[in-house]
């Protein structure tokens, strides 16, 4: 049985729609067992099921806007997050699903549960939308300003693993975020972490990709830094939903719209879907010691049920360890101001 921590109370629409997640996935996996940190009267109200779950009483929930994400952790630690990274760290449970807000799930995930030791930065991965619809792992999107070469490299050989195991490419390649495909494009980090990705084994790299490429690529894995990818990932969503509108404006403009809609709209439903978030479930957050999945803050039910299903694969196929191998010859002298 896989047992998997439930940040109850985190997230916009916590916790119903966190309950009802939970509900949702304990009738799809079977074998999962599902713990849930929160208000025990509050989720007791919204649960459905009675086998394979339990609660744990909190009294504490980490605000959606907290802005000292490390004061947080620290201080909330009857909070319904820290409470759920905490059985990771203990064992009590194999991995940790939450919605609440971002920073202060890394920070928390950093702090309780720690960094797998040859993994000196973690990274905040979604898996985006790709013409081919098998997805691609963009990385990092947010969890760090800055980066080191070497820390590219840990973080494509993590990636290359999770493609393998999570995503069943049998051979993953890896692409480099740049503003030019040519070798030699880019600031000192691409420069350095193209060479060090060239020279890996075990890494099957590609070259660069530029920003136009970043649903065509043949790529499986897209590597930056967190600033160019957060920026990155929130213009495709912000695309994504202008687009959408401007869709839907179109349509209603003219009778002709109107009933070329009625035609299409089951293409247009199965177009929405391969864009749809939910349809993913979560960010992966990449370097700790146990899975923690980022479900984004606005999750419904079925969001969440899919952010459960990546905990528990990551569990299954033993991710986390497997990464451990594939680092074990990794050699990397850390600078002063290693966080």
């Amino acid at each position: 049985m896989i047992k998997i921590a439930i940040d109850a109370m985190g997230g916009d629409n916590a916790p119903l729609e966190i309950v009802k997640g939970c509900d949702l996935a304990l009738d799809a996996y079977p074998d999962i067992e599902l713990v849930l940190f929160g208000n025990e009267t509050e989720i007791k109200s919204l649960l459905k099921h009675t086998d394979r779950v339990s609660i744990v009483h909190t009294t504490e929930v980490i605000s959606m806007g907290e802005k000292d994400p490390v004061k947080a952790i620290r201080n909330h630690r009857d909070s319904s997050m820290v409470k759920a990274l905490y059985s990771a760290k203990n064992g009590e449970t194999s991995a940790v699903v939450s919605a609440g807000p971002t920073q202060a799930l890394i920070v928390g995930a950093h702090l309780v549960i720690k960094r797998m030791e040859k993994m000196h930065r973690v990274a905040l991965a979604p898996i985006i939308p790709s013409i081919d619809q098998k997805g691609r792992i963009l990385l990092d999107v947010g969890a760090n300003i800055e980066l080191r070469p070497e820390h590219m490299l840990e973080l494509a050989l993590y990636a290359t693993v999770v493609s393998k195991e999570y995503l069943g490419v049998e051979k993953p390649t890896v692409a480099l975020m740049n503003i030019g495909t040519e070798e030699g494009k880019g600031r000192e980090l691409e420069k350095e972490t193209f060479k060090l990705l060239k020279e890996n084994p075990q890494i099957n790299f590609l070259g660069n990709i530029e920003g136009k490429e970043i649903l065509t690529t043949e790529a499986n894995i897209v590597l930056t830094d967190g600033y160019t990818g957060n920026v990155l990932m929130k213009t495709m969503e912000g695309t994504a939903k202008g687009m959408g509108n401007m869709l839907k404006e179109e349509i209603k403009s003219s009778l002709m719209g109107k009933i070329g809609y009625l035609f299409m709209r089951k293409n247009l439903k199965r177009f929405q879907k391969r864009m749809d978030a939910s349809e993913i479930g979560g960010a992966m957050i990449f370097g700790i010691k146990a899975p923690v999945i980022k479900a984004h803050g606005s999750s419904n039910a079925y969001a969440f049920k899919n952010a459960i299903r990546q905990a528990r694969q990551f569990v299954s196929n033993q991710v986390v360890e497997k990464v451990e191998v594939a680092l074990k010859d990794i050699q990397i002298e850390e600078s002063s101001d290693s966080n």
